[in-house]
């Protein structure tokens, strides 16, 4: 099938008017010369690459750490219905056993891929490798320092599906585990107290990413840098954010676009509070939570995860000047790179899965298309 009249987000990063084709579920020919009389009018919309979000919890009263294959069911359904057409769910900092039931429910929906719900393309685990300072709302009765053996084992078990490990590069043993890890996926600073020194020791090692810039993690000091500005320094370090309003101001939103430029990725850490109601009390990594106020917070009020998700952020960052394909690059296309899956998903390109938006020029509405076909 072929559609024209198109403002099509290219893997260039910039918008071309024109047609693209969709054949068995893939991109065929995009942006080409000649495009048959009767292809589909888009009317000029916007069509940009499915959203995809690689650092989300959970929505809809359903958390991935339950390791309850129906629950994360429950979740893709509603990523897709949000746009987001490739997630990677996030865990917490629980016992290895409890991930291991959760990594595998993972690898079950992988290897399914029921129709009309948003793709698993990897796992981002979140704990338990972390400083007790900075645990932020993990639980802290399960912290660990690295242990790559014990990772090896949950990476092995789930078939690799693990795209990103956090850990916080100050502990003993972070060195000797990042440089082994990044063999296998992509490692991240996160709930960290690390200084400068640390961290750029653990961007040497063969860290690639930021988990969460800001939160869990100290802040930029003239005389105590921390852990962004060694990440700043390294253009292979990407660096993701969460853009609900609640967790980061943004102005500071801003300044992370202006310092990692073209290497920001958009989050919505979500929680199993995502698309419920006020006041609902939910638990997160086994602690007590309450949605009050459009975010979630613990028992002693820290903040925890979002009740966004990334159609909502990416909007949210349209709304605070930053440009439209910057924006559009960190929900889709860096993304996948930190997975690893760029060559499936992320651009609008021959031979990709045709996961798509078709959107308002406002970004009020979109239409989502999941392998050609609209849900």
């Amino acid at each position: 099938m072929f559609y024209k009249n198109a403002r099509i987000f290219t893997p260039e990063f910039r918008f071309v008017t024109g047609g693209f084709e969709v054949k068995d579920g893939r991109f065929g020919a995009v942006l080409p010369a000649e495009i048959p009389a009767d292809a589909v009018d888009l009317q000029g919309a916007t069509l940009i690459p499915g959203l995809i979000d690689i650092h989300s919890h959970g929505n809809s009263g359903a958390d991935f750490s339950d390791g309850d294959y129906e629950g994360l069911k429950k979740m893709a359904a509603y990523y897709a219905s949000q746009g987001v057409t490739s997630f990677a769910p996030a865990s917490m900092t629980l016992p290895y056993d409890v991930l291991e039931k959760a990594f595998a429910t993972a690898k079950r929906l992988k290897e399914e891929a029921p129709a009309g719900l948003s793709r698993l393309m990897g796992i981002q685990m979140e704990g338990p490798y972390f400083s007790y300072k900075k645990r932020g709302a993990q639980n802290p009765d399960y912290l660990k320092n690295p242990d790559f053996e014990g990772f090896r084992k949950l990476y092995e078990g789930c078939g690799g599906l693990v795209r990103i490990v956090d850990i916080a590069p100050e502990l003993p043993g972070a060195v000797e585990f990042i440089e082994r890890a990044s063999r296998l996926c992509t490692v991240s600073i996160a709930h960290t107290d690390s200084d400068y020194d640390h961290a750029r020791a653990a961007v040497e090692a063969g860290v690639t990413h930021l988990t969460h810039l800001y939160n869990a993690m100290p802040g930029i000091h003239h005389r105590n840098p921390g852990v962004i500005p060694a990440g700043v320094e390294n253009p292979k370090v990407q660096a993701e954010i969460i853009c609900d309003g609640y967790h980061i101001h943004p102005a500071a939103v801003r300044l992370a676009f202006t310092m990692f430029k073209n290497r920001m990725i958009l989050i919505s850490d979500s929680g199993r509070c995502a698309g419920e109601p006020e006041g609902t009390k939910f638990t997160l990594g086994g602690q007590d939570a309450w949605l009050r106020g459009g975010v979630a917070r613990l028992a002693d009020g820290t903040i925890a995860c979002s009740a966004t998700n990334l159609w909502t952020c990416l909007r949210n960052v349209l709304s605070w000047n930053i440009p439209e394909e910057e924006a559009i690059r960190a929900a889709t296309w860096n993304p996948a790179r930190a997975l690893g899956v760029q060559d499936e998903v992320g651009s609008i390109a021959p031979g990709k899965l045709a996961d798509f938006l078709v959107c308002a020029p406002d970004y009020t509405e979109k239409r989502v298309f999941i392998g050609g076909k609209e849900i």
